[in-house]
């Protein structure tokens, strides 16, 4: 499990910078400074999230139970959080409405704040 965590975070990493070379350099002259700022905020959020999998793929303070759940709180908070913030701020670039899906984003975020607390509880709970 800790390799398939490990991978993941690597490939969210080098996802991240791609993204926000993308957004600082195709997207500056397509976006409005707000739309290329809430993209930059899918970017910043898709890399903290790369780096805490980083973490909990090394961290032997938590069961493999924890870490699956946690892994699965992580991808599915960054694909609703981050995958609509992308989706939402070039909106006007694509054919699908992102809008209509707005909705999933702080439904991500709660994911991703989720994940970080039942790792923290596990991390308090567990015994040494």
């Amino acid at each position: 499990m800790e390799k398939k965590i490990l991978l993941v975070a690597c490939t969210l990493g080098f996802l991240a910078i791609i993204f926000g070379a993308f957004g600082a350099h195709a997207l500056k002259k397509t976006l409005t400074i707000e739309q290329l700022n809430s993209f930059e905020t899918g970017v910043k959020y898709q890399m903290y999230h790369a780096l805490f999998l980083l973490l909990l793929g090394v961290i032997d303070k938590v069961s493999i139970k924890t870490k699956k759940l946690v892994f699965v709180l992580v991808i599915i908070g960054l694909l609703f959080f981050s995958g609509s913030i992308y989706g939402l701020s070039t909106n006007e670039l694509s054919s699908f409405d992102f809008k209509a899906i707005g909705f999933i984003t702080p439904i991500g975020g709660l994911l991703l704040i989720s994940s970080w607390l039942i790792l923290g509880i596990s991390i308090l709970i567990k015994e040494q």
